[in-house]
């Protein structure tokens, strides 16, 4: 397991920018840890690790498919890619591949995951319906980076060539190579797809490539060891991980100039614009940890510590808010041959999903005058009305509470109690089956007709 500044192991840990998670609020960010075998899980709205994945031996690059379900990892001394199912933040897959895969990107479609092996000259084509590899690609000598255009074209920075090959994925062929500056590390494509900006690691430069013509249209000098590169959600800005200097610079696409400078922490060698475009995200290897870039401000605003070799970094959507609707219910059944007649109540607590609900309180209005007694376990009467609380409740399960009103308190007539769900959790989505009422005719004590 070596690093290589400049050279063939210039790694940058690449994922593919999420086209757009876990107990997260926020989106997760995936980060893999060279030295430990695993990759941490970011909740990205409080910018702390809330958990750790143990994948292959030393991972490096991260990307998540364009539907957020699937998280794969390169795992450099194993030769394979692990698939991490992000619902769960399981490894479903594990995936032979080629020597020292580095970096990967998957197609628009998510149909197809691309990876750099940097030790074997070639392009793994991962099929993700059956996760095996289903096409093998020669291109350059140490292959680094892939980034992936809307049309499906594929850029590999080869890092000991000096070139960049160009994939058409639609056959898998090389279609160009584009000699570029001395160790091209990362690529990234701009959101409009017209250019792809590579960094050259030892050439102190970024080359900016017209993937219309794919030539060099403009080569930008930029300083240090310039390893990983990424662009905001409006590709007016891209930022350049300095390995070199341990900075972050940012670029105005519309002039191709540096017009700023951010301090990060030692090595930074992955940079990943976040889903809302507020914020970049900079893995620090040495120092073991991650700056968060302001994007409006370009000031470091969090440094998140905790990690082991901090390398490729992307960015899965916050899963949606957990939701359980609560159906009530209520229904009434007279007792009337006894000494002292009464009508039965039941208040039901339906969950109909989709996720389970960690506790709901019902309430039931009583008419004026009217007690209740008999209450079960958790319900609590106040003058005529009882509130009834209920603990978890599964995805389809309902749960009884019951109470009883005794007849001789009642008028003569209809008799309407109202149900109603006061609160539940999590947020219940459907307010229109929240009440229930029932009515029954009391005709005399002994006699009472309900639904």
């Amino acid at each position: 397991m070596s690093l290589v500044v400049g050279g063939a192991l210039a790694l940058t840990g690449v994922a593919a920018l999420p086209g757009s998670a876990q107990a997260a609020t926020g989106p997760s960010a995936y980060v893999a840890n060279f030295f430990s075998d695993a990759l941490s899980v970011v909740d990205t709205s409080t910018n702390t690790v809330t958990g750790t994945i143990t994948v292959g031996n030393s991972p490096v690059g991260v990307a998540v498919d364009p539907a957020g379900a699937l998280a794969y990892v390169t795992n450099f001394d194993e030769g394979t890619v692990s698939a991490v199912d992000t619902s769960t933040d399981t490894v479903v897959a594990t995936i032979p591949v080629g020597s020292n895969p580095l970096n990967l990107a998957f197609t628009p479609s998510g149909d197809r995951a691309y990876i750099a092996n940097s030790g074997a000259t070639t392009v793994s084509v991962i099929d993700t319906a059956t996760q095996a590899v289903s096409a093998t690609i020669p291109v350059g000598n140490s292959p680094n980076d892939v980034a992936i255009t809307a049309s499906g074209t594929a850029y590999v920075t080869n890092s000991n060539e000096a070139t960049v090959s160009v994939i058409d994925t639609a056959s898998n062929t090389v279609s160009a190579t584009i000699a570029v500056g001395a160790s091209p590390a990362g690529v990234a494509v701009s959101p409009s797809g017209a250019f792809a900006y590579v960094s050259n690691s030892a050439g102190s430069t970024v080359s900016v490539i017209d993937t219309a013509a794919n030539v060099v249209s403009s080569t930008i000098a930029v300083g240090g060891a310039p390893h990983s590169i990424a662009f905001d959600t409006s590709g007016s800005r891209a930022y350049v991980a300095d390995r070199g200097t341990n900075v972050v610079k940012v670029l105005d696409t519309a002039t191709n100039t540096v017009t700023a400078t951010v301090p990060v922490g030692d090595g930074p060698v992955r940079v990943e614009a976040s889903p809302s475009g507020s914020a970049v995200y900079a893995t620090n290897l040495n120092a073991g940890t991650v700056s968060v870039i302001d994007t409006a401000t370009n000031g470091v605003t969090a440094t998140i510590a905790g990690f082991a070799g901090p390398y490729g970094l992307a960015f899965a959507a916050a899963p949606p808010p957990a939701h359980a609707d609560i159906d009530v219910d209520l229904t009434a059944r007279p007792q009337v041959g006894l000494l002292v007649p009464f009508l039965s109540y039941t208040l039901s607590a339906r969950n109909t999903g989709p996720q389970a609900a960690g506790s709901a309180t019902l309430t039931a209005k009583l008419p004026p005058g009217a007690k209740a007694t008999n209450l079960s376990a958790g319900c609590t009467a106040a003058g005529a009305t009882v509130t009834c609380t209920y603990a978890a409740i599964a995805d389809g399960a309902s749960v009884n509470k019951t109470f009883r009103v005794p007849l001789h308190l009642l008028q003569l007539g209809p008799v309407t109690v109202i149900g109603e769900r006061t609160s539940s959790t999590p947020t219940d989505p459907q307010p229109a089956n929240d009440t229930a009422s029932v009515t029954c005719n009391v005709i005399s004590i002994v006699l009472v007709s309900c639904p």
